[in-house]
């Protein structure tokens, strides 16, 4: 059940409103292009991030490409998180690669957590939402 906020009408009349949903909304920049969509997932789930699609409890989305992309998600639970997002240039809804591991299509992680050999640990990209809005930012990579 969601908790109402309650105002005072300039009649002295009250109104319920729903209150805000706890959300964390994601600015994405960095695309190199606005073919194809941004594939979103964040997760609690350490275990297999990034990979978040493998936990159903997980927030995921989907969005259009674009010189800038707004991911919101809301009812987001206080917690411990970690995002991974990948711009699926040719919306097969796969990470393409080359060679077998070398990532073709562009990727990002909460906190722009780096990623050296392999996807980060869930540790570097890790991020505390406690209530409200929560703001974050991820600069997209490219590899090739």
């Amino acid at each position: 059940m969601r908790a109402l906020t309650i105002l005072a009408a300039t009649t002295g009349a009250f109104a319920a409103l729903p209150a805000a949903a706890d959300e964390v909304v994601i600015t994405v920049t960095g695309l190199r292009s606005a073919e194809g969509t941004v594939r979103a997932c964040m997760t609690t789930e350490e275990k297999i991030f990034p990979k978040c699609i493998k936990d159903p409890a997980s927030h995921r989305t989907v969005v259009k490409a674009g010189e800038a992309v707004t991911i919101r998600f809301t009812g987001v639970e206080p917690g411990k998180y970690a995002v991974a997002l990948l711009h699926d240039e040719n919306d097969n809804g796969k990470a393409d690669r080359a060679l077998g591991m070398m990532p073709k299509e562009g990727y990002g992680f909460s906190r722009d957590a780096p990623v050296r050999m392999a996807p980060p640990k869930f540790r570097d990209a890790v991020f505390e939402h406690k209530t409200g809005r929560q703001d974050i930012a991820i600069t997209m990579r490219y590899f090739l």
